[in-house]
């Protein structure tokens, strides 16, 4: 078993290294300029989706989940992360479509720049990980389906709010953001 937990953490070591700084920099300037933020993504990519709107609210950013009952219409200002391995989830473009049509900005989290919602969105951040298609120039891995992209994306996106809220917020701050009702 411990061979297998050092292969998979040297796997996503592997991708992590190769994730396009500037791009993590471009993200976390368009989470500064938003109004708000809405984050949407489907299947296990709407977990790390979930996993970082949290995150995002704990840093004090006003976040919404699409899909979720308290969910306001979205508004120019606003910002679209859209995360998809493959980056043509049909849900997901027609959300991305949407806010283009609204003035909202758009990004996308993918592994795939060439991706039709990589077309509609102003930023791509590019996790150069495996997918469940496993389709050529994705990277080695003994892990199924897009394990190693979901990974990659949770501690990614964790990094860029670390790096966005470095100079802006404590941990103290955000323990008292976190939830109480536990």
């Amino acid at each position: 078993m411990q061979s297998i937990i050092t292969t998979v953490a040297n796997e996503i070591s592997e991708v992590l290294s190769n994730v396009q700084e500037d791009e993590a920099i471009h993200l976390s300037e368009h989470l500064k300029k938003a109004n708000r933020i809405f984050v949407y993504g489907e299947g296990r990519s709407g977990l790390m989706g979930k996993a970082f709107a949290m995150r995002l609210m704990h840093g004090g950013f006003p976040v919404y989940v699409i899909g979720e009952t308290i969910t306001p219409s979205m508004e120019k200002g606003d910002l679209l992360i859209a995360i998809s391995g493959s980056g043509s989830t049909g849900a997901i473009v027609q959300f991305a479509s949407k806010a283009k049509e609204i003035g909202a900005g758009g990004f996308l989290v993918t592994t795939n720049r060439e991706s039709k919602l990589a077309s509609i969105c102003d930023g791509i951040l590019c996790i150069p990980a495996a997918t469940k298609y496993r389709r050529q120039g994705e990277p080695e891995t003994i892990q199924p389906l897009g394990n190693q992209f979901d990974q990659s994306v949770h501690l990614v996106l964790d990094a860029i709010i670390i790096g966005t809220l470095e100079q802006e917020d404590t941990n103290e701050a955000m323990v008292k953001r976190h939830a109480n009702m536990e």
